[in-house]
């Protein structure tokens, strides 16, 4: 579906079109839980999902999906040159996750006040970094690798997790099982936002590049970045360690990418192969 207007006063039509009058015929792409959808196209100038709008990325519109978003139909939108827009659905598909059970220090797993307290404290520095959304992109994808070559596959994305037998969070990001004080590297130019020992990602490195996209690296044994610092793809930011909460030296690599908690295996590898709307 096509409107010919400005991509402000669009999305306002388009919410208030969708809202209403379910669009069967428009273009459609299935992306499971912790997905990234795509719909490319010549021509392609901006995105809209959810309300929101951003530009896209080499004329590629990326729409990324929460680990644990329902499965359900969104409406998502592109605009063309000449503020064309079009209009189609994101179908979210259930994605069932393994168990992993996990056997360690039970400080991390009945928590002492001190430690709650530390916790709380160290989640209000976290959270807000999520929620940041300015900034063009200064990545393309796919993004670099995180380690030197040859790169182990990254694995456990959203399995659920038990500790000393209790159900805890699910794991939402991808661990690299390489020894200690490998270097590990920025995947895309950007800002270091946070660096710090927290009490379960231990010593770690948050870096902000730009659309929304945050990457996460954990457990280091070192850091050689400070906040505020720019950095550019393939820059060191640490070394691999076993800090925080690990059974043994490994790089945690996560991604928040407008807040959504998606698969790093994914923005890792050809975009080409990604749900994709089809033309």
């Amino acid at each position: 579906m096509r409107f010919n207007t400005t991509p402000a006063r669009a999305l306002c039509l388009l919410i208030a079109v969708l809202g209403t009058s379910p669009l069967l015929a428009a273009p459609r792409v299935e992306v499971p839980q912790g997905g990234v959808g795509r719909w490319s196209g010549e021509g392609t100038e901006s995105c809209g999902m959810d309300g929101r709008t951003w530009s896209a990325i080499e004329e590629t519109c990326y729409y990324p999906v929460d680990l644990q978003r329902r499965p359900g139909t969104v409406e998502i939108a592109r605009w063309r040159d000449g503020g064309s827009i079009e209009t189609g659905w994101l179908v979210i598909q259930e994605k069932g996750f393994e168990l992993q059970e996990i056997e360690i220090d039970d400080k991390f797993v009945h928590l002492s006040g001190e430690n709650l307290a530390r916790l709380y404290r160290e989640q209000g520095e976290i959270k807000p970094l999520f929620r940041r959304r300015g900034g063009e992109a200064r990545f393309t994808l796919p993004l670099a690798a995180p380690l030197n070559p040859p790169v182990p596959e990254g694995r456990f994305f959203g399995l659920h997790r038990t500790f000393n037998g209790e159900p805890k969070n699910d794991h939402t990001g991808i661990d690299y099982a390489v020894g200690m004080g490998n270097p590990v590297k920025a995947v895309a130019d950007g800002t270091v936002l946070l660096t710090g020992d927290h009490f379960f990602a231990g010593q770690s490195v948050f870096v902000y590049h730009g659309d929304g996209l945050v990457s996460m690296y954990f457990h280091l044994s070192e850091i050689t970045v400070e906040a505020g610092q720019e950095v550019a793809q393939g820059d060191a930011v640490g070394k691999v360690g076993s800090t925080g909460r690990s059974t043994g030296p490994h790089l945690h690599l996560g991604f928040r990418w407008r807040g959504a908690r998606v698969d790093p295996n994914l923005l890792l590898q050809d975009p080409a192969g990604l749900p994709s709307v089809a033309e």
